[in-house]
């Protein structure tokens, strides 16, 4: 069976099993820009991305240092025709992300 959304999963399966995240969210946001120039004759359903992970991965490394790591990780698919457009990151710890939520609770 084909997927619907091809290019999510492959980021969702290289994200977990490069960096083991504690926390995965994915989101598609490509609807919301594919009145964009750039995107009017795209075929791709799957252009720009918002992703949050964290993972014990990104320990004592600052956030473009994080970002790099996932950047490489999915370089094919952000040079790709009709691949990765856009790709908003947040990166945590673990540790991170639990002094996040002692702030919000």
């Amino acid at each position: 069976m084909t997927s619907n959304t091809p290019v999510e999963d492959l980021i969702r399966a290289k994200l977990t099993s490069a960096f083991t995240p504690t926390t995965l969210l994915i989101r598609n946001d490509s609807h919301k820009h594919a009145h964009h120039a750039p995107m009017r004759d795209s075929t791709s359903k799957e252009t720009h991305f918002h992703v949050t992970i964290t993972s014990a991965s990104f320990a004592s490394k600052p956030q473009p240092a994080r970002h790099r790591m996932v950047y490489g990780l999915l370089k094919e698919e952000m040079s790709r025709e009709g691949g990765i457009h856009a790709l908003q990151l947040r990166t945590k710890t673990p540790e991170e992300e639990a002094r996040e939520a002692e702030r919000q609770s």
